[in-house]
């Protein structure tokens, strides 16, 4: 099994009684209380940890990207990555990644990883995501309109890469007179393409039509094999075998040799789980951003939301695994053995968990841990 570490660079350095005064963290709470300064510093400290990654040998760092929120400082995955590409050394960069809705020049994204793809030597893995409900509101996108607009937005990208140019683009969303980037990945046909998803039925079969690895972020155990199943049939229809490195599965993680320093420290990963969720409907899921179907799935996963669940819930779900080595690992093999996936992702610091001890999550995992699922 293949593991990335990820982190969503996060800025928690406000005051949560403030925080408390508006409808969410997200969207509406006002950016003064960002301090600049003390961002510098704390991009500083995420870079050296996902430095002292590669040096462990992870199989990659994954980045991802939000908007109008403290919970991720990355305006844009693909600046986090250039800057990865030129500072790690063997990682893979997972970028999970590209927002394709509400991006309005697609040829300049195929451009913009095709960069970080030369600039590492052929270590991009390209994750595409819809996006949340705020990354729609918060550029005006018609909700409608999103997965129309990233399935085109893929198709312009996977054309752009892999066709020599120039060539014409009439879209419905998107039109080019000319498609000829100078700029294209060492990767070929082009750099792997990796889908997320939490609840929507048509994520996992797209995927599945496409052959593209997916991975279930934070889902129940129960939701997760559901949804595998849904990406399976629909490669089947397809005429495609899958295989482990079809799937993926993202977790929050914290390893101690000492259970009680490990607990402490997980707990950081609720702040993730409560305070970053909570939200107006029409913030996290405006009219049209969702179907029927997916709303069902969801409602199934938010029996009890994350934001709902105890800290010993949250441990019971396998969305926070924690403790020593051999506790963590003895969790992860049940993961493994039941979802039969060949990627983890190893959410490995959140909130206002310190630097010190985020290096000594990562090297713990990294030594006693990485070697052991490497051969799994």
């Amino acid at each position: 099994m293949k593991v990335y570490y990820f982190s969503e660079f996060p800025y928690h350095e406000y005051s949560d009684e403030e925080s408390l005064k508006y409808p969410s963290i997200r969207l509406t709470f006002p950016n003064s209380n960002f301090d600049p300064p003390m961002a510098n510093q704390l991009f500083k400290r995420y870079f050296d940890e996902c430095q002292y990654v590669d040096e462990l040998g992870y199989d990659g760092i994954m980045v991802n990207e939000h908007h109008s929120t403290p919970s991720c400082m990355n305006a844009s995955c693909n600046l986090t990555a250039a800057v990865l590409a030129r500072t790690t050394q063997n990682a893979r960069i997972l970028l999970l990644g590209n927002i394709l809705p509400i991006h309005e020049n697609p040829v300049r994204l195929a451009e913009e990883i095709a960069m970080i793809d030369v600039i590492s030597g052929g270590r991009v893995i390209s994750g595409m995501v819809r996006g949340t409900g705020v990354e729609t509101v918060s550029t005006n996108v018609n909700p409608v309109e999103n997965r129309e607009r990233f399935e085109e937005c893929h198709d312009l990208l996977i054309k752009t890469w892999t066709t020599p140019g120039p060539f014409r683009w009439e879209g419905k969303h998107y039109n080019y007179r000319a498609v000829n980037p100078w700029m294209v990945p060492i990767q070929k046909p082009h750099p792997p393409v990796w889908v997320p998803g939490t609840s929507s039925p048509e994520t996992a079969e797209w995927a599945g039509r496409h052959g593209y690895t997916y991975v279930a972020f934070l889902t129940d155990v129960d939701v997760t094999e559901e949804l595998f199943g849904m990406y399976r049939q629909a490669a089947a229809e397809e005429g495609r075998e899958t295989t482990p490195d079809n799937f993926g599965y993202l977790l929050c993680c914290y390893v101690d040799k000492d259970p009680a320093k490990a607990d402490e420290e997980a707990r950081h990963f609720v702040w993730r789980m409560g305070a970053t969720t909570r939200a107006p409907r029409e913030y996290m899921n405006p009219v049209g951003y969702r179907s029927q179907a997916s709303a069902s799935i969801a409602a199934r996963r938010t029996v009890k939301p994350l934001a709902n669940q105890t800290y010993e819930e949250l441990k019971e779900n396998y969305h926070i695994v924690c403790g020593t080595p051999d506790q963590v690992l003895e969790k992860l093999e049940y993961i493994h053995k039941r979802l039969g996936m060949d990627h983890l992702i190893m959410y490995g610091q959140e909130s206002k968990m310190s630097h010190e001890a985020t290096m000594s999550n990562i090297g713990l995992f990294g030594k006693e841990v990485l070697p052991v699922i490497k051969d799994w």
